[in-house]
């Protein structure tokens, strides 16, 4: 597996353990994630790259990295990717030109996974 892919993997077992305490605000979280990610005005690979964007933003790499398989899960292309990268060093300057690249790692790491 990949870095990314290794990370998103460790952040799920970790999570299982929290969730186990907590299972109410998980359960919360998951019913909000899933209502916000369904098929709407606006595609379910955009929200993803939209994710991606306040990721990199935010400097999370976990995030960058499970938001960058959805992505790529959703079909969104390399190139509509790497332009929502552009926007993102646009509004975020220096960070984004450390976390943008991470994020198009990431989405060649699942692209290579899942095609």
């Amino acid at each position: 597996m990949g870095h990314y892919q290794d990370m998103v993997k460790e952040n799920q077992n970790l999570g299982r353990e929290l969730r186990d305490h907590i299972p109410e605000v998980y359960a919360g979280f998951g019913a909000l994630h899933k209502a916000a990610f369904e098929e709407g005005a606006l595609s379910p690979a955009v929200k993803e790259m939209m994710a991606v964007a306040i990721a990199v933003a935010d400097e999370c790499e976990g995030c960058i990295a499970s938001h960058s398989r959805n992505a790529v899960r959703h079909g969104a292309t390399e190139e509509e990717f790497a332009e929502m990268l552009g926007v993102v060093i646009l509004m975020t300057g220096g960070p984004g030109t450390v976390y943008g690249p991470k994020a198009l790692a990431a989405y060649k790491d699942f692209k290579e996974r899942y095609g």
